[in-house]
């Protein structure tokens, strides 16, 4: 199991993920550009002494991104507001990276159209969103748990 986050735009809720990464044993890909210096004290702060524990892999561009996940053979699932599929209804393999957009704009046009699929987390129809730090963590767990993929060396 995978996470990338496509042109992330606030250091905290990156720095959050790749924390989350680095707990889970989840490898992680960051499609630049990122709308922040991921040397930022911020971002830093955020995914804490953590980020040495994690399988990070930035790319250039969303079409280094794709050269990469073309050669890895690697199905994308996309988290997006726009998909009437539930992230419960899916079937995810071990291999899958889930893809998450930009907190201030989503994906472009392309990238959710190179999805192999467009999921969304159900919530209340008056509210805009949850956090991307959340959807991740949300998604990332119910993924594993259908893949009953062990993180290596857990503690129970």
């Amino acid at each position: 199991m995978q996470i990338a986050l496509f042109q992330p735009d606030i250091p905290q809720n990156t720095g959050t993920i790749l924390r989350l990464c680095a707990c889970l044993d989840v490898a992680a890909h960051i499609i630049e550009p990122a709308g922040f210096d991921t040397s930022d004290r911020n971002f830093r702060r955020a995914g804490m002494d953590y980020l040495d524990q994690v399988r990070l892999k930035r790319h250039d561009s969303w079409s280094k991104f794709e050269e990469w996940r073309t050669e890895a053979g690697c199905r994308l699932i996309l988290f997006t507001t726009k998909a009437a599929k539930s992230y419960l209804d899916f079937e995810y393999t071990a291999s899958d990276v889930l893809l998450f957009g930009r907190e201030t704009a989503g994906v472009t046009d392309a990238v959710a159209a190179a999805a192999d699929a467009r999921l969304v987390i159900p919530i209340k129809p008056s509210l805009r969103s949850l956090n991307v730090a959340v959807t991740a963590a949300m998604a990332v767990g119910e993924a594993l748990r259908q893949t009953g993929a062990p993180v290596t060396g857990a503690r129970s």
